[in-house]
């Protein structure tokens, strides 16, 4: 996870590519407890995070949505009272494109820093 965490997000267009079902596979390895879920037809990266009440929740919220600013990839986010749920696909590409597995690392990052400072 590590070493997608330190990457970058890459500019992605029409003609980009998602992953086959191997490479996504492979790289699932690497983001631990994240799942590979049908979303109308398009395969995404989906985990739910659990959290004390709706503050916390939203305060996770905001710091994946900060992350995803950074990055110019946006994911979809779910926040209800004690749980957030966050999934990543690449749009364009209609599936899983590498972003999305450095997304995924980054959100995890952020949840172990949420609850170690």
């Amino acid at each position: 996870m590590k070493i997608l965490m330190e990457e970058n997000c890459v500019r992605v267009d029409k003609q980009t590519l998602a992953l086959s079902p191997e490479a996504a596979t492979a790289l699932l390895k690497e983001i631990q407890g994240w799942k590979i879920v049908d979303r109308n037809g398009v395969p995404s990266l989906s985990k739910s995070y659990k959290f004390s009440d709706f503050s916390a929740a939203l305060s996770f919220t905001n710091r994946v949505g900060q992350q995803a600013e950074d990055q110019d990839h946006h994911p979809a986010i779910l926040t209800e009272w004690g749980q957030v749920t966050v999934s990543w696909w690449t749009h364009v590409a209609h599936g899983l494109h590498r972003n999305d597995f450095i997304m995924a690392a980054r959100t995890e990052a952020v949840y172990q820093s949420f609850f170690s400072g």
